[in-house]
């Protein structure tokens, strides 16, 4: 691939941010993405990163058959939006938002996490263009341990070479829909769109991001992530 070819294919990027879940850990009345954080909801941090980014010509968001809040989000009205219907898991999700995916590469975008920079989504997608895919990451730095079933310490996990699965993961838009179709009509576990890619046998390539990309799980990500925001702006 020429580098005229890579910077074609770097304008007019679809991202897909699957958005039905319901968040039980957080305790909430509303799904998570609609929690209020610095003025906004996460969604909206969210989105807002995606849109603004040169690369992203369109949004895809897919959101649950009964979604209450979207539509109340003044960002809801920005053309460059399109809406699909969301699945039980993340996987349906995002395959419904392929199908209408315009784009040769998509990029797929935790709704959660709203701490994104643009500094990362360059060199993402920088990387993802010289290889079959690429994902953000951040190097494991605690001591990893692993456990039986009744909490005991078995063994100490070596780190190196260890790190944090983050989102976007940024895939050839054809590939990676015939990745999720194969693993999910074996009933395969996928976690993320990278898990469906490794297992239909595509090499990924791991690009360290920035650690404050966190992802909004439990009540107190919210003070942290609010606290992220505040120093990136």
């Amino acid at each position: 691939m020429t580098d005229h070819h890579r910077r074609q294919i770097a304008t007019g990027l679809t991202a897909i941010v699957p958005a039905a879940g319901i968040g039980s850990r957080m305790g909430a009345e509303c799904p998570k993405q609609y929690l209020p954080l610095a003025g906004k909801t996460i969604l909206e941090h969210t989105l807002g990163c995606l849109l603004s980014h040169p690369a992203i010509a369109q949004v895809i968001v897919a959101l649950a058959p009964h979604d209450g809040w979207f539509d109340a989000l003044p960002i809801a009205a920005d053309p460059r939006i399109l809406r699909v219907e969301g699945g039980a898991e993340r996987a349906y999700s995002v395959l419904n938002a392929l199908q209408v995916a315009s784009s040769d590469w998509v990029l797929v975008h935790d709704a959660a996490r709203p701490c994104l920079c643009h500094g990362d989504l360059d060199v993402l997608i920088a990387a993802a263009l010289t290889c079959d895919g690429a994902i953000l990451g951040s190097r494991v730095r605690d001591t990893m341990k692993r456990t039986d079933a009744a909490g005991n310490i078995v063994a100490t996990v070596e780190r190196e070479q260890l790190w944090h699965a983050l989102t976007p993961q940024m895939f050839p838009t054809v590939r990676l829909k015939r990745a999720l179709e194969e693993g999910l009509a074996l009933g395969a576990s996928i976690t993320d769109e990278a898990s469906a890619m490794e297992r239909a046998g595509f090499p990924v390539r791991m690009v360290e991001g920035r650690a404050d990309n966190i992802k909004v799980t439990r009540p107190e990500d919210l003070s942290l992530a609010g606290l992220f925001l505040s120093q990136q702006a």
